[in-house]
């Protein structure tokens, strides 16, 4: 298994395959269909206020439940990922497959698409902190820092080939 301290580097992204088992530590920020296309509209208005460069983002909400991921080809969220990626995110966590334009984009940004295990427990288990830091308002759906220490995956989608 390859460890992953966020925030990483192009090169330790371009160093990870289809396949390879990583577990991920350090900071990390949740956002699902609710938060990630207003986060696309904060860095195009450029109002953020936090640095997602280098950074990994998990499709999920946060509740007192846990985390668990949601999937990542909803509409919502899959169009957010080539912008996210373009601006610096390296690490989009979640399930499902992306369609191809995706992939692409992923590989022309140097970011990757990691799959979890939707296991609430054993994901909540590897939060330390957790802190929300945008759309309060949107509950369970806002966005959130996270302090992780090995969140498991599976580097799903890389150098523009995926499972």
């Amino acid at each position: 298994m390859k460890k992953i301290i966020t925030p990483v580097s192009d090169e330790e992204i371009l160093s990870l395959n289809v396949g390879d088992q990583i577990s991920i530590s350090g900071v990390m920020f949740t956002g699902r269909d609710a938060a990630l296309p207003q986060l696309v509209d904060l860095i195009k208005k450029d109002e953020l206020d936090f640095d997602i460069k280098g950074s990994a983002i998990m499709h999920t909400a946060v509740s007192d439940a846990g985390i668990a991921p949601t999937t990542s080809n909803k509409e919502e969220i899959e169009s957010t990922i080539p912008f996210l990626s373009e601006n610096g995110v390296k690490i989009h966590i979640g399930k499902g497959m992306l369609h191809e334009n995706t992939i692409k984009a992923l590989d022309d940004n140097n970011s990757i698409f990691v799959i979890t295990p939707p296991v609430a427990a054993l994901l909540t288990s590897k939060v330390l902190k957790k802190e929300c830091i945008a759309f309060q308002n949107e509950g369970m759906e806002a966005m959130y820092r996270l302090e992780v220490e090995n969140i498991p995956g599976i580097v799903a989608a890389s150098g523009g080939k995926s499972l």
